[in-house]
């Protein structure tokens, strides 16, 4: 018997197309199995694809699943907007909150409609882990080819973790972050020994009040460079507020951020956080997305 999914190429953290965070969806994915959704995500050969499946349970509405062309992960931020940008097009889904169950916990999506659709989703804050030794701080400036005046002070070089490590490497100037060019094999040597997934560059302010300029580079992943990353935004969120960086009114900070631009595949993010200065509890990553195109697939 022949069995149907709809896959979606969406363009995240972006309204402009062959712009932000490329992704695949695949709608219907319960007809498929483990190795053929595996195989799937290495024929569509984005970064990442996100399988939309039912819920298994009552505690939630929908179930992702994220597979890289080598393996499956455990949550992805802007294949998760994606996701529900995808459907909504497809009329599957419906604005309001969503329920979504990965494999790393659930979270709570918030779809809000309009000519402009967006997605939001909320989680914890991530924890901040204690800024680099003096060794640690030199290997990690000759591998990113950084000295030491090209940093901003203000921004210790600290690892933030939660379902994954990205290292905050705080810059001055937004022309030091333009030239960046980081050795991949020091950076994927220096990921075992500081534990870091992946490294990202930001400047603060970068456009403006309330606002970055970033870069995010994961060879540990086999990915030089990621365009649009919301879940280092929401670490990024989180390490403003640990750090008394980001102004904290009645509780909530917030910001945008920049990224894609080395790449020509400028994106921006939106990132809410929910605490006290020094405290962030939970973070909030929105974004909207640009569908590239629709087909359909019988097996």
């Amino acid at each position: 018997m022949s069995r149907q999914v709809t896959i979606f190429q969406v363009d995240a953290f972006t309204q402009t197309l062959f712009a932000g965070n490329p992704a695949g969806v695949v709608l219907g994915a319960e007809v498929l199995t483990d190795a053929e959704m595996q195989s799937l995500a290495r024929e569509l050969n984005n970064t990442d694809t996100a399988f939309v499946l039912p819920g298994d349970g009552s505690d939630h509405d929908l179930r992702i699943r994220f597979f890289n062309p080598h393996n499956e992960t455990g949550f992805v931020g802007h294949a998760t907007v994606a996701a529900h940008i995808a459907r909504l097009a497809a009329g599957q889904g419906t604005v309001g909150i969503v329920r979504q169950k990965s494999t790393t916990g659930l979270y709570e999506v918030e779809v809000t409609g309009g000519e402009m659709p967006s997605v939001s989703v909320a989680y914890s804050a991530p924890q901040l882990l204690a800024p680099l030794g003096d060794k640690e701080r030199s290997m990690l400036l000759d591998a990113m080819g950084l000295s030491s005046v090209a940093l901003d002070a203000k921004c210790p070089l600290a690892i933030a973790r939660r379902t994954s490590t990205r290292l905050m490497i705080g810059l001055r100037e937004p022309e030091a972050l333009a030239a960046l060019s980081p050795d991949p094999e020091a950076l994927k040597r220096l990921s075992a020994h500081l534990g870091a997934d992946a490294y990202f560059a930001f400047v603060r302010d970068a456009h403006g009040p309330g606002t970055t300029a970033s870069r995010l580079f994961c060879p540990h992943f086999g990915m030089p460079e990621d365009p649009v990353s919301g879940n280092a935004h929401g670490m990024l969120g989180a390490y403003l507020v640990a750090h008394g960086l980001l102004p904290v009114r009645v509780g909530r900070a917030s910001f945008r951020g920049r990224q894609g631009e080395s790449l020509g595949r400028a994106g921006e993010v939106d990132v809410e956080i929910e605490g006290e200065s020094g405290h962030p509890r939970r973070v909030r990553v929105s974004g909207t997305a640009r569908i590239v195109y629709q087909a359909s697939l019988t097996l």
